[in-house]
């Protein structure tokens, strides 16, 4: 059964009750938190996926491909949000999100500068604002704390410990390893998406809570961030090398797409053509690792002895290419931890 819903702003979308929720009929909320381009694009594939659970078709992501599952594949949650409330601050944020949504607008409210009437009518909030915002007081507005009691926060700030977060709603005796429902406060789990969520081919880093998230949230959680690719739960040390591999990732794969078009175009190749046969075979490789085959395993299936290949990687090695590689990685990850303490100029001389 659908309607609409009018509110005071006029940025209301019709409110569409029929989406699919599995277990318990009482419809579940999600409300995002600045729903920006990230944002949008993780609300993207769980309102597809919806209407392909409702079709019984599998959900195909922009490539033609369905989205990989990751090892929580069979772990559907008890409950899957049915309603959604994107919280804006600006009359183009609400239009980008009214045109990204256009397909599935009956389920989703927008509200613009709201934020506290969009926690409060949450059953879980996805924080996606930028970090800037969290130190301006998203979460510190008065009643905000109140509207959080009891209620999973899944943050996707950069950079931002679930100890930040909660010392920046609670002060700074906010106890660290106590059960939050105990508490009467709210959990807040860390969760790293990067930018090919926008094509649902993310990587995306769930940290492990301590104390632990119940089974149902840990299901809700990776299966949200399933919907826009991949998920992988890690210890919360491990974060900040997670961060350098996945969400800075895209851009060293990139800049090494880059150079080996450069290469094809310096021999004669056309810019345009040279550009998608590098991302495809890069694409391509991928997939066959992911299909279970080792890197050097397929380094050497393509490196016929004295042929080409094995001249272009002797090259590659000689100059050093591989460490370089891994030696930006170890960087970026003690530049995330630096930033993740709040430090400035984390990529000064060294």
């Amino acid at each position: 059964m659908s309607g609409r819903e009018a509110q005071p702003n006029g940025l209301t979308i019709a409110v569409d009750n029929g989406h699919a929720n599995t277990g318990s009929e009482e419809a579940m909320t999600l409300t995002i938190l600045g729903c920006g381009t990230l944002g949008i694009a993780i609300l993207s594939g769980i309102l597809t996926s919806l209407s392909s659970v409702n079709s019984s078709e599998p959900s195909p992501s922009p490539s033609g491909t369905n989205t990989p599952a990751g090892p929580y594949e069979d772990d559907l949650p008890s409950r899957m949000p049915s309603r959604f409330i994107a919280c804006v601050t600006r009359d183009a944020s609400a239009k980008r999100v009214k045109t990204a949504l256009s397909s599935n607008l009956s389920s989703v409210t927008i509200l613009k500068k709201e934020n506290l009437k969009g926690v409060q009518q949450a059953d879980v909030i996805l924080l996606a604002c930028k970090p800037k915002n969290l130190k301006d007081g998203i979460l510190r507005e008065p009643g905000m704390r109140e509207a959080l009691k009891g209620k999973l926060v899944i943050s996707i700030l950069a950079g931002t410990s679930v100890e930040s977060l909660k010392e920046n709603v609670y002060g700074p005796d906010s106890p660290k390893d106590k059960d939050p429902s105990v508490e009467g406060r709210c959990t807040f789990v860390r969760v790293m998406p990067n930018t090919a969520s926008l094509i649902r081919s993310s990587m995306t880093v769930i940290a492990e809570s301590a104390p632990p998230l119940t089974t149902p949230q840990t299901n809700l959680v990776t299966w949200i961030f399933s919907q826009v690719g991949r998920a992988v739960h890690l210890p919360p040390y491990m974060m900040d090398a997670a961060t350098a591999l996945c969400a800075s990732g895209p851009a060293f794969f990139a800049l090494m797409l880059e150079a080996m078009a450069d290469g094809a175009v310096a021999m004669g190749l056309p810019r345009a053509e040279a550009q998608t046969m590098a991302a495809q075979t890069m694409k391509g490789t991928a997939e066959m690792v992911l299909n279970g085959q080792h890197p050097a395993l397929l380094r050497e299936q393509v490196c016929t002895p004295g042929g080409c290949t094995a001249g272009g990687l002797q090259v590659l090695e000689d100059g050093k290419v591989r460490a370089s590689v891994a030696t930006g990685v170890r960087t970026a990850s003690v530049a995330a931890s630096r930033l993740g303490r709040g430090e400035q100029g984390v990529n000064g001389p060294r």
